[in-house]
């Protein structure tokens, strides 16, 4: 019998974890469910809160306004500094600006 660090089991149960919650995303999305209810991204935020309470990190939520989308930024709890943006602000600040760079040239009658 394989004796297993205390570590090492806890890493393989969060891991479990945050498959099960992947599985349970990706069945909802199979059902036909075209876009998540506002309860059920919760319930996932939840879950994730409490795979990154050891981390001592927590998941939030955040609106880019130009672009009407959600991005997901992962902060320290403690100092509360963004640690991860998934995806990265910046990339949609410059997918934002070069959307209105576009616009201008198609969007405007002559």
């Amino acid at each position: 019998m394989e004796v297993q660090s205390a570590s090492s089991y806890y890493t393989n149960v969060k891991g479990y974890q945050a498959n099960q919650s992947k599985q349970s995303a990706q069945a909802e999305l199979s059902r036909g469910a075209v876009e998540p209810t506002k309860q059920v991204v919760q319930q996932h935020v939840h879950e994730l809160n409490k795979i990154t309470d050891s981390m001592n990190a927590s998941v939030r939520f955040a609106l880019h306004e130009d672009l009407d989308e959600y991005y997901v930024e992962i902060v320290d709890r403690v100092t509360n500094e963004v640690i991860k943006e998934v995806p990265p602000k910046k990339l949609l600040d410059i997918y934002a600006a070069f959307r209105d760079t576009i616009s201008l040239f198609f969007d405007k009658k002559i």
